[in-house]
């Protein structure tokens, strides 16, 4: 009779979305720290602890990984807006949380900016060529937009806001504050990655950009 395997010695089941999400976390940290261009597939199969074949296997090649991976950090701030609840709430209140969920999630992901200006650099060669971003911003435009018609009607609004324009500006007033801390501070004298000074930029955001939207 032959004998049966023990625990120890049952040869262990490939998990795919385990093994998937590791690939993507490791190349998430390897594309921030050298860019699409100087990272290594080797190295990213390395940091995910897997052979270097499942890259191709999972995602086919780095290009297609590097895309992955940008999708991934855009559906992060996507969900966390989800989380919000803005539909149930009064309109300043709902600007408010979306502005300062934004500084938060800048504030907690550092390789968002670092990503997004590498991206930025090629053109946007692989956000264009994506099936799924422009579908996970569509709905948060129509949002806005409804927020925005719904101040306008109890008269804290005023008319004429684009909802396209309101979000860049919004994303841009803390998206060039975190993306040029180090060149700000030398320039101005003063630490602007101190919690001190990171409290006061979020203020300072939040009252710009409500204040532009009175009537």
């Amino acid at each position: 009779m032959p004998r049966k395997r023990s625990d120890d010695t049952r040869p262990q089941r490939r998990d795919p979305a385990a093994t998937r999400k590791k690939l993507l976390t490791a190349a998430r940290r390897e594309f921030a720290s050298s860019g699409l261009a100087g990272a290594r597939v080797d190295e990213i199969a390395a940091r995910a602890g897997v052979n270097k074949q499942l890259v191709y296997h999972y995602f086919g090649d780095k290009d297609a990984l590097y895309l992955a991976v940008l999708e991934w950090v855009y559906e992060e701030i996507r969900a966390q807006e989800r989380k919000l609840n803005l539909e149930g709430l009064p309109p300043e209140q709902a600007i408010k949380k979306l502005i300062e969920s934004s500084f938060d999630h800048l504030a907690a992901h550092p390789d968002f900016i670092v990503l997004l200006n590498d991206e930025n650099r090629g053109g946007a060669r692989h956000v264009r060529g994506s099936r799924k971003l422009e579908a996970m911003h569509s709905p948060l435009v129509s949002l806005v937009s409804t927020i925005l018609g719904e101040g306008v009607k109890a008269g804290i609004f005023r008319k004429g806001i684009n909802p396209v324009h309101l979000y860049i500006s919004i994303a841009g007033l803390s998206y060039f504050y975190f993306s040029n801390t180090p060149t700000l501070s030398a320039i101005f004298g003063k630490d602007l990655s101190s919690r001190a000074a990171r409290q006061a930029r979020r203020k300072h955001v939040v009252d710009l950009v409500m204040h532009s939207l009175r009537p």
